[in-house]
């Protein structure tokens, strides 16, 4: 007896399933429709989210991937919609974030005849994904995508693009599925030298001022409890990167802080201070490192990372440490000795407590004047009681974003970090309402990166989503004024913003909202808005030229810090 068939398009669907897929963001058009009719079929067992627009669909995939811990999952047509989704598949690679995109494409025997809505999709992702492969046939669907799930998720995650001819949608294959587990020549487990983890315990053992630097590769690990303990049986203080920062709760006792351009004083200073620099899954970004040259010369330096290539790449190292992070770190740790480092750690107060005086008090406590944005942002983290998602934008908002909310457990930042791309913040925070649907999720915006991707309103209206919009609304491109403002002689060269109304939009969009523009106002305003069941749009009028301090400046040594203005 003949085995049964079926088409192409619903070995995908099939295929999804089989790899624990729920949930699909994406935008329908014709060289992907019989795989949307197919989704009919499917609609109790894949949850559809139709976006606004196909980069919303990556960006969403995103937010829900980086809540959840699973690969997110884009589909979308040709042409136009497969280009579409460029940003969001090179965000994902630069942030390491798995992501399974599905293009449609015109029928196979119309490949490179410059058919309506054809373009080389695996030509033009082929730089930014761990992998892109055509589908032509529809008996290569179950390979590709158990190749596609298994690459996108392991070793270093990243995105996967899988183009898929018309022609394999509608052709009949008789259907199998199996797990791959194993591609030659692709090694995502490195294998762990023994040598390499006695080398850097002797290190610490030895080191009088060691300083722990702790980047995304430790939640993308799930090593946030090794790290932890790792840290604690040697009392080493640790900062970490913008992308990193949940892996240990804010009130954790030896996390002093984030790293980088916008990053806390203390973890900047330290590192150019400390005898031993452990760097654990993260890749020196030039926000991180500042001037190379003068980066943590004075320290013996040991690199934890899945990744080789990242190894040695941007700053040289002492010991190598290759492996998964929930695998290297116990295995250093065990070799550690229990120490107590009291006067080491003691050394960062003072500056915790400068950048207080001189920073932080001032941008949490104004007495007069204009809301500022980090007073806002603190009030509503401590009204979620710091147990909140923050999603954020690009710019301003972001980075006091990253400063001033506060976090109770991991994968409660959702932000471009590598890419930095402006829109990002909307959709995101659609992916990660519906990746962590029982948490609170709070997306902090500007008028300029929340009106690049504002369409994606209509998604939390038609799918009656409860994310919690917060923009910071200073009518101007703030960072980049910023820069303006301290480099460019505040020469503001198109970034003064004329704003619509973004209340009336919100209501055009069926989704509640409010404005505020005195401090008075603001606890009652924070308070409706985490009270109401569903979407709420609280747009904040904040100072217009306030600035993100401290800073380093782009180049400059990371103990070169402005504080303030002059």
């Amino acid at each position: 007896m003949e085995k049964q068939k079926i088409t192409g398009s619903e070995a995908l669907l099939k295929s999804l399933i089989a790899e624990g897929v729920d949930t699909i963001f994406g935008y329908p058009g014709g060289a992907v429709i019989p795989v949307y009719d197919c989704l009919y079929d499917y609609e109790d067992q894949l949850r559809h989210i139709l976006v606004r627009h196909e980069q919303g669909a990556t960006h969403a995939a995103q937010g829900y991937a980086r809540v959840s811990g699973k690969v997110g999952v884009a589909l979308v047509t040709s042409g136009p919609g497969a280009t579409n989704t460029l940003t969001g598949i090179a965000d994902a690679m630069m942030d390491s974030t798995p992501l399974v995109v599905i293009t449609g494409q015109v029928a196979s025997p119309l490949l490179g005849t410059d058919a309506f809505q054809e373009i080389d999709v695996i030509g033009i992702t082929q730089p930014i994904t761990k992998w892109a492969y055509q589908i032509r046939k529809p008996e290569d669907i179950a390979w590709a995508v158990s190749r596609a799930f298994y690459i996108a998720s392991t070793g270093r995650p990243g995105p996967v693009v899988l183009d898929f001819a018309k022609d394999a949608q509608v052709g009949l294959v008789e259907y199998a599925y199996r797990k791959i587990d194993f591609i030659r020549s692709y090694q995502p487990q490195p294998d762990v030298k023994p040598e390499r983890i006695k080398e850097a315990a002797d290190l610490i053992n030895a080191a009088d001022k060691p300083f722990c630097l702790v980047g995304q590769g430790v939640i993308l690990g799930g090593a946030e409890k090794e790290l932890m303990e790792f840290l604690q049986k040697n009392d080493i203080p640790a900062g970490s990167t913008t992308l990193g920062l949940s892996a240990m709760p804010s009130d954790f006792p030896l996390n002093k802080g984030m790293l980088g351009m916008h990053g806390n004083v203390g973890p900047n200073r330290k590192t150019n201070e400390c005898d031993v620099l452990i760097a654990i899954g993260m890749r020196f970004d030039d926000r991180v490192t500042g001037d190379l040259k003068t980066y943590a010369k004075q320290a013996k330096i040991i690199h934890l990372d899945i990744d080789n290539s990242e190894i040695g790449k941007n700053v040289l190292v002492d010991v190598k440490v290759l492996g998964d992070a929930k695998q290297t770190i116990p295995l250093i740790t065990a070799l550690l000795k229990e120490r107590k480092r009291t006067e080491w750690n003691a050394e960062f107060d003072p500056d915790e407590k400068e950048e207080y005086d001189k920073v932080i008090a001032k941008e949490l406590h104004p007495e007069q004047g204009y809301l500022k944005m980090g007073e806002v942002i603190r009030k509503v983290s401590e009204a979620t009681g710091n147990d909140a998602v923050l999603v954020t934008d690009v710019g301003q908002n972001q980075m006091m974003g990253v400063r001033y909310f506060k976090y109770k457990q991991t994968r409660s930042v959702v932000t471009s970090g590598g890419l930095g791309t402006m829109g990002f913040g909307l959709p995101a925070a659609i992916g990660a309402k519906v990746g962590a649907p029982n948490r609170t999720v709070c997306f902090f915006t500007g008028d300029g990166g929340l009106q690049m991707t504002i369409q994606e309103l209509g998604t939390i209206m038609q799918e009656n989503l409860d994310v919690k919009i917060i923009l910071l609304n200073n009518n101007f491109l703030g960072m980049v004024r910023q820069w303006q403002e301290l480099f460019y002689h505040k020469r503001y060269s198109s970034t003064i913003m004329e704003n619509p109304d973004f209340v009336a939009i919100a209501k055009a969009y069926h989704i509640a909202s409010r404005e505020v523009q005195k401090r008075e106002e603001l606890d009652g305003a924070i308070r409706e808005m985490l009270e109401h069941d569903g979407g709420y749009l609280l747009v904040v009028d904040v100072e217009e030229q306030g600035m993100v301090y401290p800073m380093v400046p782009a180049g400059a040594t990371v103990t070169n810090i402005i504080m303030g203005d002059k």
